[in-house]
């Protein structure tokens, strides 16, 4: 980002003007700005994706295909392994889950959450945890599994 020197034309000399001082410019080369900012866009766009943490789980293995996705960022509640209950990454007592619920419910315009659920936990336990989400205002629960498990049809494993 150097400033360059203006120097006098010709046609000043000829003309018997005095000669002018040179005069720095007073434009700015934005070249140098615009490849920092594709480099850091560029930075940006591949660290973005690494950015979303989750909960670690063993999920269970099925043979569903994936839901389709939605505009809005999808609520996810998650079962750890323990038996913890969290709304996104945040810890939340079994006593105020449908209480929370509600008022995501009332700012989200969308119904849809999926439940993940350690495979370890008890079905009685996943299905207390739907109960709530069906209190709190989510009919519309996906269950989120890992791909490649048994088809349990008479060709499958």
């Amino acid at each position: 980002m150097g400033a360059a020197i203006q120097q006098s034309t010709a046609g000043d000399r000829r003309r018997g003007r005095r000669r002018r001082r040179a005069q720095p410019m007073a434009e700015i080369n934005v070249t140098p700005f615009v490849d920092v900012m594709l480099v850091l866009l560029i930075i940006f766009m591949v660290a973005a994706p690494l950015l979303t943490v989750g909960v670690p789980v063993e999920l269970p293995k099925t043979a569903a295909g994936a839901l389709p996705s939605e505009n809005e960022e999808p609520l996810s509640v998650t079962i750890t392994a323990k038996g913890q209950v969290q709304i996104q990454t945040t810890d939340v007592p079994r006593g105020e889950l449908v209480a929370k619920l509600r008022a995501i419910a009332a700012e989200r315009s969308s119904d849809q959450v999926f439940l993940r659920a350690d495979g370890n936990v008890p079905y009685a336990e996943v299905m207390q945890v739907m109960g709530a989400l069906n209190a709190g205002g989510f009919s519309n629960v996906g269950l989120v599994t890992d791909t490649g498990g048994p088809t349990l049809d008479e060709g499958g494993e």
